[in-house]
């Protein structure tokens, strides 16, 4: 028996593989166009109901009405006070914990991963039911006035960040070389409050505010929490608005809708400005 060692012809060799290129870009693109009518078809549908508010014409009728209305305004200030507060309070824990576990205690990064992601884990009625009962009787009773909820709501608001705020600073200070820029500053005399407001901060502002972004998101839309709490923000509002509008619902979940993309928006606008740089 003998074996043939004839070489293929040579067309073949150089057809093969574009033909499987240009197979795998149209199943590509096939899959793109299906998951992109997934998503924009409702959302069409939904931007063209809120359009018909007005009886046999389109127009932004819903729109003006929505933001007209006398609830509007202060439930969404006050979920961007919430949110402004939330970021805060979670940079001041998120910040030096990642720092001082990138120099000290990078043994510690997968426990302090495990906890930054049980806001994942948690479920939000679970959450806020375990609020409730824990800071809803003396000693620690934290609901008896709406105020004194409110903070409440807020450091809840910092736990749902953690999983997004420590892994865009942790991406941050994996970034640069934060051993040598603590020893500079050591050496001229600096102490870790200066290093952390001088040097630490100035050098994560685009990770500190990609995760800023994307808790502002996360609080504007979030409505459990807040509903339990007897809060007046922009999630209970938007629920609210469903049971008595019948246009202004979806003009509601449009403005949502865009409010969310456009923080996405910044983020991979400030993520490509910096691969740039």
């Amino acid at each position: 028996m003998t074996i043939s060692t004839t070489p293929l012809p040579v067309g073949i060799e150089a057809e093969a593989p574009p033909t499987l290129a240009k197979a795998s870009r149209f199943w590509a693109w096939v899959i793109l166009m299906i998951a992109g009518l997934y998503f924009l078809v409702p959302l069409g549908a939904t931007f063209w109901w809120s359009l018909k508010a007005t009886e046999g014409t389109l127009g932004f009728e819903a729109y003006r009405r929505l933001f007209d209305d006398a609830n509007f305004w202060p439930s969404f200030t006050e979920s961007v006070i919430n949110a402004i507060a939330a970021i805060f309070l979670s940079l001041l824990i998120i910040v030096p914990t990642a720092y001082w576990v990138t120099l000290k205690l990078p043994k510690l990064r997968p426990v302090v991963e495990f906890i930054t992601l049980l806001p994942f884990v948690i479920p939000a009625v679970v959450l806020v039911f375990s609020l409730l009962r824990l800071y809803g009787r003396p000693p620690l009773l934290l609901t008896a006035t709406y105020d004194s909820s409110r903070v409440l709501l807020v450091c809840a608001y910092a736990t749902l960040s953690f999983p997004y705020m420590f892994r865009s600073v942790d991406n941050g200070l994996r970034a640069m070389d934060v051993r040598s820029l603590t020893e500079a500053a050591q050496s001229l005399g600096a102490g870790w409050p200066t290093i952390l407001r001088r040097v630490i901060f100035p050098n994560l502002r685009v990770a500190v505010l990609s995760g800023a972004l994307l808790t502002f998101a996360i609080v504007i839309g979030e409505l459990t929490i807040a509903l339990f709490l007897a809060q007046q923000t922009f999630g209970p509002y938007m629920a609210n608005l469903t049971r008595s509008k019948v246009y202004e619902p979806s003009a509601m979940a449009i403005v949502a809708f865009a409010i969310t993309w456009a923080a996405m928006g910044m983020i991979a606008l400030i993520s490509r400005s910096r691969e740039r740089r």
